[in-house]
């Protein structure tokens, strides 16, 4: 239970520090949606959203406004839409459908536009990867993400091959490219993440349930600013300490949503999540702990220190930690990592480092729009191989910038914020990104 000196420092953090919840996120399984018409399968889907998700947005509001904690997001995600559709096919009918039914219920985003083929990819798979770039186009609020690689599994390099040309047609197919915004391609991607572009409801979950996404990247920064100059193992503490705080908010309000909206509570994912307003960015954690800028020599370190502490801190608050968990470095999304890239501190190969000891990895990452479709997926594969030799999830999102190059910046509003346009190496990976086939699994993945 919080005490009286909790409860301020809570409020405190609330008002002066952008401590939010940053989303309520509702998983629904469209399993029992299947079907071998088209046109009737997008109809049980828009139904079963809006009988389900009917009601979270009031509820989210109504408890925003009774404990007056800012949620900041409302969204829903769903069984793969790939799985939905092998039988029926007319995979953008779906998108369309879940578009309709996401406004409808006035949430922000709609996730699990998405697809696995970690090892292979079946011919109802291939048209659903086909069929990406339009469902992103003729849609506002569907997010996709396509997971390539697993640990188990090791990397589909055909499939990779195949992500870097939709990345280039998702991007050229919108305004600022915002369609590859909407599109995440994984390694390792885990069944319960409630943030986008990447949440998706897995086939291991129950047929509806809660999942809550804390965030807090300014309350951490705040409470290492009386920790100037003090030994890491301090630092490390308040961290602990300050997640737990969080996470506990976390877990009320999901524990209160699913009561009211009679849906089981699954997770609370404690990652910081930054967002471009000042005063809410890793970044500056890290600069923080005495980095000039974020991308100096130490960032990696500092990150890792970050990272754990904020999951062991979360860990003693909840039995029911999952998601990613840790902290994410969106370059758009975050105004310290903005700053960084501006002044040539931070780079992709730096960002690239990084990935190794954070949540995610390579987030909204702005490129210029004529970069070479195998140089995307060669991105794609380096951040793939670091979550299946370090069995951590790791994704990418980049965003080519039709008509744009370095030195330019592209603005997407709201929480995408805006991104420089950020160089890449210009070394061809054409030659190794056309061999295709499989990198094997690594030997720690044999484990039976």
């Amino acid at each position: 239970m919080m005490d009286q000196k909790d409860i301020i420092k809570t409020i405190e953090m609330i008002t002066s520090q952008h401590l939010d919840i940053r989303t309520v996120t509702m998983g629904i399984s469209l399993l029992d949606c299947i079907s071998e018409d088209a046109d009737r399968t997008a109809g049980k889907v828009r139904d079963k959203i809006l009988a389900k998700a009917g009601n979270l947005v009031s509820v989210g509001k109504d408890i925003e406004k009774e404990f007056g904690i800012p949620i900041v997001n409302k969204r829903i995600s769903v069984t793969p839409v790939s799985l939905i559709t092998q039988s029926c096919g007319s995979s953008v009918k779906i998108a369309r459908a879940m578009d309709t039914a996401a406004r409808e219920v006035g949430v922000d985003f709609i996730g699990g536009y998405s697809a696995f083929v970690h090892k292979g990819i079946t011919p109802g798979e291939q048209a659903f990867l086909d069929s990406i770039p339009e469902a992103l186009g003729i849609t506002g609020i569907v997010c996709s993400s396509v997971n390539v690689a697993t640990t188990r599994a090791g990397i589909n390099m055909d499939a990779v091959t195949q992500m870097g040309r939709i990345i280039k047609r998702a991007a050229a197919g919108t305004e600022n490219g915002i369609g590859a915004a909407k599109l995440v391609v994984f390694a390792n991607a885990v069944e319960d993440n409630p943030f986008m572009a990447g949440a998706f409801h897995g086939t291991g979950e129950g047929d509806c349930v809660i999942n809550v996404g804390v965030s807090g990247p300014g309350v951490i920064k705040v409470a290492l600013e009386d920790k100037k100059g003090r030994p890491f193992d301090e630092v490390a503490e308040t961290i602990k300490r300050t997640a737990f705080q969080i996470t506990r908010m976390g877990e009320l309000v999901a524990r209160e949503a699913s009561r009211r909206l009679g849906v089981p509570f699954g997770i609370v994912d404690l990652s910081l999540a930054p967002t471009p307003a000042m005063g809410d960015s890793v970044a500056h954690i890290l600069e923080e702990m005495g980095l000039a800028s974020c991308g100096a020599h130490g960032t990696t370190a500092a990150l890792a220190l970050l990272n754990d502490a904020v999951k062991k801190g979360g860990i003693m608050a909840s039995s029911h930690v999952g998601g990613l968990s840790g902290a994410f470095i969106p370059v758009s999304e975050d105004a310290g990592m903005m700053d960084a890239v501006r002044s040539g501190a931070l780079t992709i190969e730096k960002l690239e480092a990084m990935t190794c000891v954070c949540s995610v990895g390579l987030d909204m990452i702005a490129l210029p729009g004529d970069t070479p479709e195998e140089v995307l997926s060669a991105i794609i594969a380096d951040e793939a191989a670091i979550g299946v030799v370090n069995s951590k999830t790791t994704a990418v999102r980049a965003i080519p910038v039709p008509g744009m190059d370095v030195g330019q910046e592209v603005h997407f509003g709201g929480l995408l914020g805006s991104a420089p346009i950020m160089p890449y190496n210009k070394f061809s990976p054409a030659k190794f990104i056309a061999r295709g086939g499989r990198i094997p699994a690594p030997l720690h993945a044999q484990k039976n």
